[in-house]
């Protein structure tokens, strides 16, 4: 395993962070642990979670990953060994049933103290805004679209002075934002230099052979900022493993399970996936080891997020993390997609 430190600190993550979403809907108590074991085991001390988890997200397992990741600390004692990330859940129709109001002093208060207690710490390494409060292109919208009318307060600087008190009070160490855009992410790191407030150390964005818009602003900001990407979804919801190839329909599979995750199933991305799988062959991999080994590689990237429901699936993507791509590798990937650029927002 190799390790990059968090951006602008002293803490190194592996390369590899396991993700945890389905912990509580398709791995029950037991499986999350036995994940948990393994991956540490295997190298991997980063861990990302969120209070919305898991997924789909609904009432009736609200806050159920982070129990088990809790329930895991507590019997094993391994807090010190990793590096602990979770996030605060924005507004919006599918979480009505956690809060409606934002991040608001009172929203982060409330969504930290529980999580710590769901996770059984009293700190977290990594606390993230899961998205933005304002109407920007995040979750599958592919280009942004200007409204007047629009609510559009994102308290940048309350946020920064709330998250800065827990900072005080060592309940959370670092701070970071997902599924934000450039100008988000630029807004954030100016109030922080402008009213000496900490600073955003990374962004959560989904990064892909199938999704590469990262590399338009984004990537820039990362560089040029020092606000390293933690790649979620680099294996497109499953797609990039191969396992819906040919119309298959694996019985346990995000997908196959809940239809509206349909982001990466376009006919666009079908054919872009049998190209790079047709690719990976030619070269002796499997469409994971290539997918992921792709993601790893970017200079913008300190962390590839990966999850599983099975253990082979974690063995298989874990295997993948002495693959290198050739410089010949990189361009014929940067070919393909130069034909199917980005087919999936």
């Amino acid at each position: 395993m190799k390790y990059n430190k968090l951006p602008n600190t002293d803490i190194s993550i592996s390369e590899i962070c396991l993700g945890t979403m389905t912990f509580g809907e398709q791995n029950n108590e037991s499986e999350g642990h036995q994940q948990l074991d393994f991956a540490l085991e295997n190298g991997v001390n980063f861990i990302d979670t969120a209070e919305l988890y898991s997924v789909p997200s609904r009432a009736e397992t609200y806050g159920a990953t982070e129990s088990i990741i809790g329930t895991w600390l507590r019997k094993t004692g391994n807090r010190n060994k990793v590096v602990l990330a979770s996030k605060i859940a924005g507004p919006g129709d599918y979480t009505a049933h956690i809060r409606s109001t934002g991040y608001s002093k009172q929203a982060i208060t409330e969504a930290l103290h529980n999580s710590l207690k769901r996770l059984q710490t009293s700190y977290l390494d990594l606390y993230q805004l899961h998205w933005p409060t304002r109407p920007t292109n995040y979750f599958g919208i592919r280009n942004y679209t200007h409204s007047e009318s629009a609510q559009k307060e994102d308290n940048f600087l309350n946020i920064l002075e709330t998250l800065n008190d827990f900072v005080l009070e060592g309940k959370i160490r670092h701070i970071g934002i997902s599924n934000e855009t450039a100008w988000g992410a630029m807004k954030f790191l100016s109030e922080a230099e402008k009213h000496n407030l900490p600073r955003m150390k990374t962004i959560q964005n989904p990064y892909s052979l199938l999704n590469r818009t990262f590399e338009g602003a984004l990537a820039e900001v990362s560089m040029e900022e020092n606000i390293g990407l933690l790649a979620y979804s680099p294996l497109a919801f499953g797609i990039l493993s191969g396992k819906y190839r040919n119309g298959q329909a694996p019985a346990k599979g995000r997908v196959t399970l809940f239809p509206r995750f349909d982001r990466y199933s376009n006919e666009q991305c079908k054919n872009a996936v049998e190209r790079y799988h047709a690719l990976a062959q030619q070269h002796g991999l499997s469409l994971t080891a290539l997918s992921l080994a792709f993601v790893r590689q970017q200079p913008w990237v300190s962390s590839a997020i990966i999850g599983a429901t099975t253990m082979s699936q974690l063995k298989e993507n874990m295997a993948t993390v002495d693959v290198v791509l050739s410089p010949e590798i990189i361009a014929a990937i940067n070919a393909i997609n130069e034909q199917t650029p980005n087919p999936a927002p």
